[in-house]
């Protein structure tokens, strides 16, 4: 299983950025997809999943910023992150299961002004 994680960089309060995870190894379109993050010091969060059909769920702290989807024809999912906080500073990993168990190696998000 590999699971490729990319898009992070430093933006400023407001800004948007784009994550991509490219995945492989397993049957992409028969799976659920997570994106989780971990900022230093605190434990791994679970910022969004989205279902096989499309059906999705955000942690409180982004819902109405942060927008998930998938391309199954591209084993790709994407989070679309708006209106980025300094609090969403951290790494993010996609993953193809909700703890995180089986995840890539993370992609660096860091907000600041």
């Amino acid at each position: 299983v590999q699971l490729q994680a990319s898009g992070g960089g430093l933006v400023q309060p407001g800004e948007s950025l784009r994550l991509s995870c490219v995945a492989s190894g397993f049957t992409f379109d028969t799976y659920w997809m997570y994106w989780l993050r971990q900022a230093p010091g605190k434990e791994l969060e679970r910022v969004s999943g989205i279902g096989i059909g499309g059906n999705s769920f955000y942690a409180k702290s982004v819902e109405g910023r942060f927008f998930i989807s998938r391309d199954n024809d591209k084993n790709t999912v994407y989070l679309q992150m708006n209106n980025l906080k300094p609090d969403d500073t951290a790494l993010y990993y996609c993953a193809r299961d909700s703890q995180g168990f089986v995840r890539g190696q993370g992609t660096q998000v860091t907000v600041s002004s």
